[in-house]
């Protein structure tokens, strides 16, 4: 079955919506942690309920339990990280510093699957860092959400590549269920630590208000399990190359909805902008030269070269 149009237009809406999340986040009045413990929870609760109505399984072997676990607290803290970014600068700072995941999957991935790193990675990697030097040139204030967006994103693709190994052996809903149940858990026995060591603070968890559980429900239910699930649908019928091309666009549609919707909080530096275009350059030149390489390997098969 082809793609509709209609298709393209839920593919770009999905990617609307995660570029979205940074600016819900940000608007609650909870801590970073306290936001992905509660996303977190809700999404597997709802997706616990959607499973049991669809009766998809829940059976996982204990082999295949650890690395769910494990990812799961990937995910929390690549949440964290992402949050706590936006709120420390501004979520156009986070936005930039996620847009280098597609660099740190290319040094990652070939760790994982036991390949040599392309050279034409490495070029893209280089100009990626090109870019942050220009932002951090011209952004000095911004660099500890900087950072923190980028250790953000180095967590993005370490849990997708994982992700990648398991959805060989178990349904995408059943991968994702365990892993925002993990990353649920983890982040509760993570914040009372977190509260007094590093804030100094008695308190253990914050009680959302009424609008939080309101932002909180649209990013649990919408931006996570919503999705997710579209997504996976979609992907019946459109490549996945183009998916992923899409979602390199994720930073600019939300730097977009940022200024938009702050006004003057989010204008940042010629520079910082400069430099995002850079990153994002490379980002979005990535799958054009991966696809032009594997229809010349191609070629070369036809032709008796290969």
């Amino acid at each position: 079955m082809e793609a509709s149009p209609k298709d393209f237009l839920k593919l770009h809406f999905i990617v609307f919506l995660w570029g979205f999340t940074a600016i819900l986040g940000n608007e609650m009045t909870i801590p970073a942690t306290d936001v992905v413990m509660y996303r977190t929870a809700l999404a597997s609760i709802v997706l616990a309920g959607f499973m049991y109505l669809k009766s998809k399984t829940f059976q996982v072997s204990r082999a295949d339990m650890m690395p769910l676990v494990l990812t799961g607290f990937i995910i929390a803290i690549h949440w964290f990280l992402f949050f706590e970014s936006a709120r420390v600068s501004n979520v156009s700072v986070s936005l930039a510093g996620m847009a280098t995941t597609t660099f740190w999957t290319s040094l990652i991935e070939p760790l994982f699957n036991k390949r040599k790193i392309r050279l034409f990675e490495v070029i893209l990697g280089l100009v990626v860092i090109s870019g942050l030097y220009v932002i951090f040139r011209f952004e000095f204030n911004n660099a500890l959400g900087l950072g923190l967006a980028m250790a953000s994103a180095f967590m993005a693709a370490l849990f997708s590549v994982l992700n990648g190994k398991m959805t060989h052996k178990l349904s995408q809903y059943t991968i994702t269920f365990y892993e925002m149940a993990a990353a649920a858990i983890g982040i509760a026995i993570f914040i009372p630590f977190y509260k007094y060591f590093f804030l100094a603070e008695t308190a253990t968890y914050a009680l959302p208000t009424t609008r939080d559980w309101g932002l909180l429900l649209i990013l649990s239910v919408v931006c996570t399990v919503y999705a997710f699930s579209a997504s996976v649908e979609l992907m019946k019928r459109i490549t996945a190359y183009v998916v992923n091309l899409t979602i390199n666009l994720e930073p600019v549609y939300g730097i977009i909805l940022a200024v938009i919707i702050y006004g003057e909080n989010e204008e940042m530096s010629a520079g910082f902008y400069y430099g995002t275009l850079i990153i994002l350059a490379a980002v979005l030149s990535y799958p054009v030269i991966r696809r032009s390489q594997r229809k010349a390997l191609e070629r070369k098969k036809k032709l008796g070269l290969g």
